[in-house]
């Protein structure tokens, strides 16, 4: 059997798989701190001195680890940035970007990808991954989006809770970021994003909280401030409803420098400054302490907080570093190749798709021999990377590839001479990273290279790397063909080639809504509001969250708008059909149950999605939210019965006037379908 058919066989098996419910509960915790690690770490913070505590809190001045109290047996622990490969000094795997996990709608794979990443930070002796990022896809601006998971806080929570618990498996603490409101990377440090409690509870919160129920050991919160209040010393946000409400057990860090004041940090609720005490040391706390201001002990529980989880994960009792675990994992290439297969999204498909056998293909771009990556924290040094172009060649003879150099002569005639031309375009880490936003246009005139190319062939097919959505709108409808790639990880030259071949059909889905003009975006008069104010010596800007929960889909359909490409889109290489829907209920919920049809020629993967929308709210509500999804491997002509729950806080809102969540008796659509513009059907059901 040839290599490529091997892949084809094993990438078969495992979307066989998808459509199990994943095995891995939220009680699936082995490092969860009991009580006795408590009083081993409180037994441990007796000893030491208030200098040592304080330097303790402060990171270290190497900037990621936490320091040594060799005295004590404390060892040195090392952080590293993560959230799509373990990075800072050093080379590894380099996963597809964290919203391309979200893409793939497979919590199994995402799952994986966290065991990955757990073993390649073992396998360098790293404690702490700094990753994954959940913050929601507000606008296509953000500099960070391809670090997140999507627009939508079910898709963003449940994929978050699997890579945790895949990296905390392997005896690595996760840390979930940014803790909150981190929607733009624009003056980050001076932002203040303004969003009202419901607002936060029903869209922003989601994700996190789902971490915490994940057991996440890490929170780390943000650099912007939150309602006019930094994220690192808003006691609100880090003990009222982190720590007292949702039963948080871990500690929170702080981003780099992200810090302003003493008294704040050391009364929000902050553990850990990073990457070094700026306000959190001794020469500053102690004063406070003397003059009453503050209690030792509120440094006492810090320390504790931190130790604790230390002791339950076993860093005080066993070596982190795995020498039978190598830096080139081979497990982590099979799951990185895996997950770049289910996380490309086909757009548009008229036909191109899949190439033909033996047709001459002319390859493009300024990304047809590279994989970037997106910028800052998130980038990351692979010890290897597969190109589209080096994908393209491992596809052997059947289909003959060129790369053409660019806006010639000699490239007009290659093209002209080409059945197709696969043009790769997109940004980098140069052009999207942290620290900055971005562009919606494509940059660096590769609008006018498409052009270029449809100009000298009719049959022009666009490979997306990005971190959202782009503008599109100059050659959207005359291309034959588009697919999304994402940052799609070292091996995702090789697994996008081999979809355009034909190998395997396409199943990813939009975790985001790509908006036809960036006017579009329900966001977009509110993204960049400013309203100076003087504080702490810098200029505040304040950005409302004007659109309230009316974020992604949910705005586009109260606003009448119609988007490029809806959320939960995707197209394969076959049809499905969707019928005979039953609801009842069942374990405080509902158990919605509907066929699924695969109707084409193609074995495919479908994600069936479902929405819940209250025909008669007290409140302004979207009309319809994701709630659950599955996604389905059938072979052509296969059929099967899906089984879908849905709890009973599927159909609530955050009520502001109880602060808390309330479920109205009445009528509720729930509606599946194939994105939230494609809905096959619907059924009515009291509560």
């Amino acid at each position: 059997m040839k290599l490529k058919s091997l892949f084809a066989a094993a990438l078969a098996v495992l979307l066989a798989s998808v459509g199990c419910t994943p095995k891995h509960t939220n009680s699936d915790n082995p490092y969860a701190v009991t009580q006795e690690h408590r009083e081993r770490a409180a037994a441990l913070v007796a000893q030491m001195t208030l200098e040592e505590k304080c330097d303790y809190i402060g990171g270290s001045k190497d900037g990621f680890y936490i320091r040594p109290i060799d005295r004590l047996g404390i060892p040195l622990i090392r952080m590293a940035d993560g959230p799509q490969g373990v990075r800072n000094n050093t080379k590894s795997t380099l996963f597809a970007c964290g919203v391309a996990a979200a893409a793939s709608w497979n919590e199994d794979v995402v799952y994986e990808m966290g065991v990955a990443l757990g073993q390649d930070s073992r396998a360098r002796g790293v404690h702490i991954l700094l990753g994954p990022g959940v913050n929601i896809y507000r606008s296509p601006l953000c500099g960070r989006n391809f670090e997140y998971m999507g627009e939508d806080p079910i898709l963003a929570g449940n994929t978050a809770a699997q890579y945790i618990k895949g990296v905390q498996s392997q005896g690595v603490m996760a840390t979930v970021k940014h803790f909150v409101l981190n929607n733009q990377e624009f003056n980050r440090h001076h932002v203040s994003s303004d969003a009202d409690e419901r607002t936060m509870y029903e869209i922003y919160f989601p994700a996190f909280k789902a971490a915490v129920d994940a057991g996440v050991a890490s929170v780390m919160s943000s650099y912007n401030l939150v309602n006019n209040v930094h994220a690192a010393e808003n006691k609100w946000l880090l003990t009222d409803v982190l720590r007292n409400e949702w039963g948080f057990q871990g500690f929170v860090m702080s981003d780099w420098t992200s810090t302003y004041s003493t008294l704040g940090c050391v009364r929000s609720g902050l553990d850990l400054e990073m990457p070094q005490g700026f306000c959190m040391n001794y020469e500053t706390i102690k004063p406070l302490i003397e003059t009453g201001v503050i209690r030792e002990k509120d440094i006492d529980t810090k320390v504790e907080n931190i130790l604790s989880n230390m002791i339950a994960y076993g860093f005080l009792d066993r070596p982190q570093l795995d020498t039978t675990i190598k830096e080139d994992n081979p497990y982590s290439r099979e799951v990185a190749y895996k997950l770049s297969c289910e996380s490309a999204v086909l757009l548009k498909n008229s036909g191109a798709l899949p190439l033909r056998k033996g047709g001459k293909i002319a390859l493009m771009g300024p990304r047809a021999d590279i994989i970037p990556c997106g910028g800052g924290s998130g980038s990351v040094d692979p010890l290897y990377s597969i190109s589209l172009y080096e994908g393209m060649k491992q596809l052997g003879e059947d289909f003959p590839v060129t790369l053409v150099a660019e806006n010639d002569k000699a490239a007009a005639s290659q093209l002209k001479g080409a059945d197709a031309v696969v043009i790769s375009v997109g940004f980098d880490k140069n052009t999207e990273k942290e620290d900055h936003d971005r562009t919606f246009s494509l940059p660096d005139g590769q609008d006018e290279m498409i052009e270029f190319a449809l100009a000298n062939n009719e049959n022009v097919i666009v490979v997306i790397y990005a971190g959202g959505g782009i503008d599109m709108s100059r050659w959207q409808d005359k291309v034959s063909a588009i697919v999304m790639g994402w940052y799609p990880g070292q091996e995702g030259g090789l697994a996008i080639a081999r979809m355009l071949a034909g190998e395997f059909s396409p199943s990813g889905r939009l975790p985001l809504t790509i908006e036809a003009r960036v006017e579009d975006n329900p966001t977009y008069t509110n993204y960049y509001v400013e309203n100076p104010l003087t504080k702490r010596g810098h200029s505040t800007l304040n950005v409302t969250y004007g659109e309230g929960v009316f974020v992604g889909y949910r705005g586009y359909e109260k606003n009448g708008v119609q988007p490029a490409y809806s959320f939960g889109h995707g197209l394969t290489y076959t049809t499905f059909e969707y019928s005979d829907i039953t609801v009842k209920p069942s374990q405080n919920g509902y158990d919605v149950t509907f066929t699924l049809s695969n109707t084409g020629q193609y074995d495919a993967a479908e994600v069936a999605q479902v929405y819940v929308g209250e025909v008669n709210p007290t409140v302004l509500r979207p009309s319809k939210e994701l709630k659950a999804y599955k996604k389905v491997f059938l072979k052509a002509g296969e059929s099967q019965q899906v089984n879908v729950h849905l709890p009973k806080s599927a159909f609530a809102f955050y009520d502001v006037d109880s602060h808390d969540w309330k479920v109205n008796p009445g009528e509720f659509n729930i509606m599946v379908g194939a994105s939230s513009s494609d809905i096959r059907l619907m059924i009515k059901t009291n509560l």
